[in-house]
């Protein structure tokens, strides 16, 4: 986990240039005697070492420790299996008067909305939910992200890279987060092959869908022996299995949140095409930023391709397999960034858009 950890923290302290993607000028150290910030992160299920979402989430809490020093004070929590004591670790940080408190994951959005009213003092920060009718003035910011524009990108490769002409999704949780990931996916593989085999399975309809690895690699090696040759995951922990089937069967997979490739075994490596990027760690960080320079404002803070918020991983370890298609995901991010492409991000919206390519 410490490799995990200093391999995320050194890959994201390059940072981007625009100021949604990340702030790169941190202040000074605070003056003597000044009380430090306190920070407080609650992982949802799966936790730290996820190697997905929650560790990307503490990549950015760690990088604001690292060019903050003492200026701030971090902790960070992890519920229990279910996952029902995350209200309970939230209110705890929140009475021991904790500044800003992050909650990872929709699973926090009535836990927030509710906390943020009994602890008007207390900024939150909401990753991947949506409280109605905030303001700039709330107390509260919705952190999210175009997981859908991501999604379409890495769908595309998998379209251009797949030599059966058949590809797979596999989502954690059934719930309409993820089905924009899956929406997404088809899209962008309809996009560029509108006769392209489509597999989809999801591992459960509760939390624990995104901490099941053997479930994931059931179903990954369900799809691969019906003919997918590359599996794209949106199931947290649960991917992790993806990766055990990939190596098993001599397939390929994407990766989701972080850039995995990066995380899994050297074995898994090389049948890791790439990964969708969300950069929760940077929603996270800059969310930090804001709080200590007193530019914090509640609200919703969209991070999409745009502003590099997510999009599909190149390193040192798949560049090659990558190199003949990058140009051509290159041009269909512009048209999504253009609005000349507009991805779906549901079943019902992926029906229209299928059926819209033939003009």
């Amino acid at each position: 986990m410490l490799a995990l950890v200093l391999v995320l923290s050194l890959t994201l302290l390059a940072g981007c240039g625009s100021k949604d993607d990340a702030k790169q000028d941190a202040p000074a150290p605070a003056p003597t005697g000044e009380e430090p910030l306190k920070i407080g992160l609650v992982f949802d299920v799966g936790g730290r070492g996820d190697l997905s979402f929650n560790d990307m989430a503490y990549a950015g809490l760690e990088r604001a420790k690292l060019e903050y020093g003492d200026k701030i004070e971090i902790e960070y929590l992890e519920p229990a299996g279910s996952g029902d004591n995350r209200e309970e670790l939230m209110r705890l940080l929140a009475q021991q008067g904790y500044d800003l408190i992050f909650g990872v994951g929709f699973m926090f959005t009535e836990h927030i909305d509710k906390l943020s009213k009994e602890f008007p003092d207390v900024k939150f920060g909401l990753i991947d939910g949506y409280i109605p009718d905030l303001t700039a003035d709330s107390n509260v910011v919705s952190l999210l992200f175009t997981e859908h524009e991501g999604s379409f990108l890495v769908g595309a490769a998998a379209a251009l890279k797949s030599e059966n002409n058949s590809i797979g999704f596999i989502g954690g949780m059934q719930i309409p987060l993820i089905q924009k990931f899956e929406a997404g996916y088809m899209a962008g593989a309809y996009y560029v092959n509108p006769d392209i085999k489509i597999q989809s399975d999801y591992i459960g309809t509760t939390g624990d869908a995104f901490r099941d690895p053997v479930k994931g690699r059931e179903l990954a090696l369900s799809q691969y022996q019906r003919g997918a040759d590359i599996i794209y995951h949106a199931a947290g922990a649960s991917g992790t299995g993806l990766f055990e089937a990939a190596v098993q069967t001599g397939n390929l997979a994407i990766g989701v949140d972080a850039d995995q490739s990066l995380t899994v075994s050297e074995a898994q490596r090389s049948h890791v095409l790439t990964s969708m990027m969300k950069r929760v760690d940077v929603a996270v960080y800059n969310t930090i930023v804001d709080l200590v320079e007193g530019n914090f404002e509640g609200g919703y803070h969209m991070f999409g391709l745009a502003e590099e918020g997510v999009g599909y991983a190149v390193n040192d370890f798949n560049r090659e397999m990558m190199a003949d298609i990058v140009d051509e995901l290159e041009v269909i991010k512009g048209k999504i960034i253009d609005g000349e492409i507009v991805v779906p991000v549901d079943m019902e919206d992926l029906a229209e858009f299928k059926a819209s390519l033939g003009n």
